[in-house]
């Protein structure tokens, strides 16, 4: 079976009656209404979205059984997971970043560079981390250009180093 996915995290407390400020890495914020009940990692507290609406960059939501401030503030960091299964399945070169994680990532020539261990966006895009085989990580952009090929039966995704990486120097 494969691994829970994190669909969101719950921050601050908002409010006196039990909201709570919600981060979701869903495409549609407010599909975490959908999935039923959101599981922390080790699935053993559940919780169920009861009420959600958007805020500056977050979800305001209220949580079953979740009623009051200092309920919502012991809850302030916990990550919500729901099984890989429930998530809607995706376009052709589009990829659920833990689908990624754990990938080898290989040259053109099919030569080793590592694995891919995070996919990140700061802002201006996606950002594959590769772990090489020594050295330092790598962050590159997650382009068609930079990433050519994704095969996630094969297990692993195409590199094309760019001519200069910026970062530290060897």
């Amino acid at each position: 079976m494969a691994a829970p996915i994190c669909v969101a995290r719950i921050g601050a407390a908002h409010g006196v009656r039990g909201e709570v400020k919600l981060w979701t890495f869903t495409e549609d914020p407010l599909a975490v209404k959908r999935y039923g009940p959101l599981a922390t990692k080790d699935g053993a507290r559940q919780f169920e979205v009861t009420h959600a609406r958007e805020a500056k960059g977050h979800l305001v939501a209220t949580l079953k059984g979740i009623a009051t401030r200092e309920d919502a503030e012991r809850l302030n960091g916990l990550e919500l997971y729901i099984a890989r299964e429930k998530l809607p399945a995706t376009d052709e070169d589009e990829y659920y970043h833990a689908d990624l994680i754990g990938l080898a990532a290989v040259t053109p020539a099919n030569e080793p560079l590592g694995r891919v261990i995070a996919i990140h966006n700061f802002g201006a895009g996606d950002i594959i981390e590769i772990a090489p085989l020594s050295g330092a990580t790598m962050l590159l952009p997650f382009t068609n250009a930079v990433v050519p090929s994704v095969d996630l039966k094969g297990g692993r995704v195409v590199v094309e180093l760019p001519e200069e990486i910026d970062g530290e120097e060897s």
